[in-house]
This record gives structure tokens, sequence and C-alpha cells, in this order.
């Protein structure tokens, strides 16, 4: 299955996006810590790179992320031209309260206060950009639930006579490059749920667990996981969780369910889902199997 979600309401966002960049100072992407290169929005990356605006990048949810995978992805993202990456939980007002001044320091030629810092912040749908607009204007002006696109339209904030903030709708991209990738924003509750199959998302999700965190899920599900692929582990949480149907059979729609609200939630315990070093290893696969098809492909031809 490969997953793709781009409703419409999201080109109009990029289109609009596009013209206010022009009009800020710094942009802060907000990202989720537990997988920051997926979930990381190439669109983003192009419109600020054209107008040459320095990029505050978020890591968001760090509480939920594996913290030993959060410092390689601080050292990674902080090696690249224009980006300051710090890691974050907007839920915590202290750490909010640092953004308005590591923006500042993206933009010090407006440190005289002759005119207002302008910040934008964007990202990918349900990552915490609404949490942390709310935040740093210490009020609720912008709406927040648990499901991806509650925001729909850019909205234009003063946080000070000397600091203004916009607050855009939650954008992915027209074609997301890597299916892993678009198990992972599924997985992580970014795309919209019609548009996944949560079995089918549950079962990568498990089996990218059994990989990482195997000791996580033996504790959480009291069994030992040896030998068990992402299918032999949902339907196990089926059994452990009581998802059962008519006749003794389980019920793994269900039990996908609980899979990835426990992830979701953090009941795991802190998970991240790629490092800098898995990530090149999954694009380096992946151009393996595209090298290969085109092979067969062109042999085909050939024989044709």
């Amino acid at each position: 299955m490969t997953i793709q979600w781009f409703p419409g309401h999201m080109n109009s966002a990029r289109k609009k996006a596009a013209e206010v960049m022009a009009k800020i100072d710094v942009v802060i992407e907000v990202v989720d810590a537990r997988l920051p290169a997926a979930s990381t929005n190439p669109m983003i990356e192009s419109l600020r790179a054209h107008r040459q605006r320095p990029c505050l990048k978020l890591l968001n949810k760090s509480d939920l992320a594996d913290p030993v995978a959060t410092a390689q992805w601080l050292a990674y993202f902080n090696q690249q031209p224009g980006v300051r990456a710090v890691a974050i939980s907007c839920k915590k007002p202290a750490e909010v309260a640092r953004v308005p001044k590591l923006c500042q320091q993206l933009a010090p030629h407006r440190s005289d206060g002759t005119k207002p810092l302008r910040m934008m912040i964007m990202g990918i749908p349900n990552v915490g950009k609404s949490t942390l607009m709310n935040a740093m204007l210490k009020r609720r002006v912008a709406a927040v639930g648990d499901e991806p696109a509650v925001t729909k339209s850019q909205q234009r904030l003063d946080i000070s006579p000397t600091m203004s903030l916009v607050d855009t709708p939650g954008m992915l991209w027209p074609k997301i490059a890597y299916d892993a990738d678009g198990f992972m924003l599924a997985a992580s509750h970014a795309i919209g749920v019609n548009a996944v199959a949560e079995f089918d998302v549950a079962v990568a999700l498990g089996q990218l667990l059994l990989s990482r965190y195997p000791d996580r899920l033996a504790a959480r599900y009291k069994t030992d996981v040896t030998g068990f692929d992402g299918v032999r582990l949902v339907e196990e949480v089926a059994r452990r969780r009581g998802c059962l149907i008519k006749g003794g059979g389980v019920d793994v729609d269900k039990a996908a369910l609980v899979l990835l609200g426990d992830y979701r939630s953090g009941a795991l315990g802190p998970i991240s889902l790629e490092t800098p070093s898995s990530r090149a290893d999954m694009i380096a696969a992946a151009s393996v199997a595209v090298d290969a098809a085109e092979a067969v492909s062109a042999e085909g031809g050939d024989e044709a």
C-alpha cells in the first residue's frame, strides 16, 4: 500500500504561504521528534530557500522520542546552513519561552526594535503548531485537536509590539517519495484516516518497532516477541487485549488501533522511528529497489 494525502486546502495553504514568506524574517518549522526527517516537508524547505529565510526547526514531542536518536538528529540538522534545531515539548511553557529569543538570534537585523520580528509557524499536520502558537501567545487563539488538518486557514497575531507570528495550516506534499515515510506519517497521525488502512499501518509500525524496540513491546504486552513479524504482533496484541470476534477469532482491526494508540500516546515509552543512519539506509535500499525494477523493465522491453 502506498500512502498519499494532499487535500485541496493544502494546495491553497502552500500558495498563501509562498506569498507571506516574502514578508517574514524567520520560519519556525515544527516537526515530530520521533520522525524528524520524514515529517520535514520538502515544500517548506523549497519555499524558505527561495526567499533565503533562516529556519528554527523545532523537534516537538521530544518527551515521546528516544533521547539518543534526538541528539543525533539535532547534530544532523544543525550542520545544515541557515538552520537551528532544538528539541522541545510545546506543552512545557519554559521550553516554549525560549523560541522568540532563538528566532531573534536567527534574524539579528530585527534586534534594534525599529521593525517587529516576523515569524511564521509551518509544518505538517498534527505536529503541534497550534499548541506552540497558543503557548507563545499565552492564550488560546488556535484550535487544537488530535486529528490532522484541524487548522485550515492562516492567521497573524502580535506577540508584542516587537514580535508578530503567523500560524499556517498543516501541509503535506503532493507525492510522498518513500513508502516508509508514508507509513511513519500515518502511524504518527499526520495523515487523515480516510487515506489509510489502519491495519496495514499498524503492521508496518509493528515491524519497525520489532526491529528497534522489541523489549518495549514485550514489556507492554507481556509476551515474548522473538520471531514475530508485524502481522503476528498485531494478532498477539488482539489476544492480549481481548480484541476478539465471535467464534474466538481475533479482531485485528481493533488491535491495530490499540497498537497505534499505544505508540501515539507514549505508552510504549520514548520511541524514535528513524535515525540519521537508518534513514540513509532506507533511502539507499529504496534506490537499489528502483534500479532493480528499471533493469527488469528494460530487459522486458528488449525481449519484446
